[in-house]
């Protein structure tokens, strides 16, 4: 006997004569449209297995920026005699033929003596456009993939002027055709309406009207870069990267927690920090004793500005003392950085009298506040009563040296495990990172050959091989001992245990000596927050960092210290207010447990991930030292 389920079936199946035309099926679109703008998005169309030409006839319409454009002159063909005689209207004569006939005719002879005499006029030259047929063939691209599609707007449609500079956005309806000639592009789409037409007024003080600027021209003008290539497949890796890393703790048990952005708590202890504050107007109106003019400046001299050249004039003195050439200059020099760095210490003694000035009860908070450069504390409350947790936001941080790698304001993926020791920490973070690589080769195709094209040839490589790499761990007093055996190289920084690691040491022991992913471990305690759990030698904590060569740290993380005794005594060694961190010790007064964590810098991810060299140019609007215009 035939199953209910069978028997829906059958009775579904009749012959198409005995269906009437109400119980035909109809037939859905054949290309999807946006669900918001009824536009057809161009990776729909180029992403087809046959680039789209399974589509040909159909009518769309699709929108987008003009990347680059060409204008094709159609040239009038004159009919044989024979032919074109009875066309002629009856009593027209053959050389009654119309001015503009005669001009279109001429055209191409026309433009070449202008060009020749230097005669060629604006004005003139829109006004013989007009009268000429053509064709403009447009480049465009909406955002969503690399590729560029072609559209063929006819001057019967559009005048070509308006429509022919790069960045003019254009929403065109017509039809899909087979590309004529050969190339890369297999559709072109031949313009039937424009829609909508957003000109570019000055193309001339357009930015992007010149091809190929570098990445660090586009910093400027942040506002246009997305339009660029490079920058909108970065963009689009750095989306996926974000999709993956909620996919990651998603599909692992973690629950996404968000964090302040606003905090009282050193989360680190020993960070620069951005204060948060109103009192700002009272300072510059003299209604508090402390005025702008004196918080960080002296005699009209930014303290930044000091700092920012001390470096520079560190290395002068160092070159000249070198060459050992000039010792009336290097004297000059030594005398001009001794005399710098008394100014920096007055500015600094200053600075510091008129913070213990200000009065923080009549500021918003009532208290001193600072942007957070850590969420991990915040986490570690939420870990303690729900398990895993995890957070993904901005951390700011006011440091003022510059570097390719860190910029003030970068995101950070941040988690916390109850129940959790060091080794889970580590298996976790390397777990997460090995995720997110995968992720971007698996599903960033079109992105990740534009890279591989344009920006770095190993890009792809390298990704596999942090996906199929057991990473090596090394301990901290380990990675000093091989340090100090490199011979062929000087650092900056003299090498022995104690030092924090810097951008230089981290590179060279995951570039030149392991060549592969590290994650260096056990630390000493003092170049590690105060929260993080002390070892059984009193001297290193439980704290890691996860290195990539050609990126350097992309995680740090740690066991923290669960132990009341402990943490209060490290709160004290570094000089912090133990009022701020009642809160935090709370947790371990009241049902303490075991847990481990870590946080991962997102925007180095992406740095990574497109072979892009400077974090700058991965950020869409990237906040650094002197460097805020948007």
């Amino acid at each position: 006997m035939a199953s209910k389920q069978e028997v829906i079936d059958n009775s579904a199946i009749k012959p198409p004569n005995m269906a009437s035309p109400e119980e035909q099926p109809q037939p859905g679109p054949r290309i999807p449209t946006c669900k918001y703008s009824k536009r057809v998005v161009l990776k729909t169309l180029l992403g087809r297995p046959d680039g789209g030409l399974g589509l040909v006839g159909e009518r769309i319409v699709i929108g987008g920026w003009v990347k680059s454009s060409k204008e094709v002159r159609k040239m009038p063909q004159s009919p044989p005699e024979s032919q074109s005689q009875p066309q002629l209207e009856s009593g027209k004569r053959k050389e009654d033929v119309t001015c503009t006939e005669i001009l279109q005719s001429r055209v191409p002879l026309f433009w070449t003596f202008m060009k020749i005499f230097g005669l060629k006029d604006k004005a003139l030259e829109s006004t013989m456009a007009h009268q000429v047929a053509s064709d403009v063939i447009l480049q465009v691209n909406d955002g969503s993939c690399p590729r560029n599609l072609q559209v063929l707007v006819d001057s019967s449609v559009a005048p070509p002027e308006p429509i022919v500079h790069s960045g003019t956005c254009v929403l065109v309806e017509g039809v899909i055709q087979q590309h004529s000639a050969s190339g890369k592009h297999t559709i072109e789409i031949k313009a039937e309406r424009i829609l909508h037409l957003g000109v570019v007024e000055d193309h001339d003080k357009y930015p992007l009207s010149k091809k190929r600027l570098p990445l660090h021209a586009l910093r400027d003008w942040a506002h246009f870069r997305p339009r660029t290539t490079t920058v909108a497949s970065v963009t689009r890796i750095r989306h996926a990267l974000n999709h993956a890393t909620h996919n990651f703790f998603q599909n692992n048990g973690f629950l996404y927690v968000q964090v302040p952005i606003i905090t009282t708590t050193d989360t680190e202890g020993f960070s620069h920090k951005f204060h948060v504050t109103t009192l700002l107007n009272k300072m510059m109106m003299g209604e508090s004793t402390i005025k702008a003019s004196g918080s960080n400046n002296f005699d009209g001299v930014s303290l930044e500005s000091i700092k920012a050249s001390l470096t520079e004039k560190t290395n002068q003195v160092e070159e000249l003392k070198r060459t050992d050439s000039n010792k009336e200059a290097s004297l000059a020099a030594i005398e001009d950085l001794k005399k710098t760095n008394e100014l920096i210490s007055q500015l600094e003694r200053k600075e510091k009298q008129e913070e213990k000035d200000l009065n923080f009860l009549d500021d918003y908070f009532s208290c001193q506040a600072f942007l957070t450069v850590s969420g991990r504390l915040h986490l570690e409350s939420y870990a303690c009563a729900l398990g895993n947790v995890y957070s993904f936001g901005p951390r700011f941080k006011a440091e003022t040296f510059q570097s390719t790698r860190r910029v003030s304001e970068m995101w950070m993926i941040e988690a916390e495990m109850a129940f959790a020791e060091l080794e889970e920490a580590m298996a976790c973070a390397t777990d997460l990172l090995k995720h997110l690589c995968k992720w971007v080769v698996e599903h960033c195709n079109d992105d990740m050959k534009f890279v591989l094209k344009r920006v770095d040839q190993s890009i792809v490589a390298r990704l596999q091989s942090i996906i199929s790499s057991d990473f090596e761990k090394v301990p901290y007093s380990k990675a000093i001992d091989v340090l100090k055996q490199v011979k062929e190289k000087k650092f900056d920084l003299n090498v022995e245990f104690g030092i924090p690691l810097t951008e230089e040491l981290e590179s060279y022991l995951a570039n030149d000596i392991y060549k592969k992913p590290i994650v260096i471990c056990d630390y000493p305690k003092e170049v590690k927050p105060f929260y993080v759990r002390q070892n059984t030698d009193g001297k290193t904590v439980a704290a890691f960092d996860v290195i990539v060569p050609k990126v350097g740290v992309v995680i740090r993380g740690s066991e923290n210290e669960e132990r009341i005794e402990v943490l209060s005594t490290r709160i004290k060694e570094m000089g912090l207010s133990s009022p701020q961190y009642e809160w935090y010790l709370d947790l371990r007064r009241y049902g303490t447990v075991k847990h481990a964590g870590f946080s991962l810098n997102f925007d180095l991810i992406v740095l990574l991930a497109t072979g892009i060299t400077d974090v700058r140019d991965v950020i869409p609007f990237p906040r650094s030292f002197g460097k805020a215009n948007y």
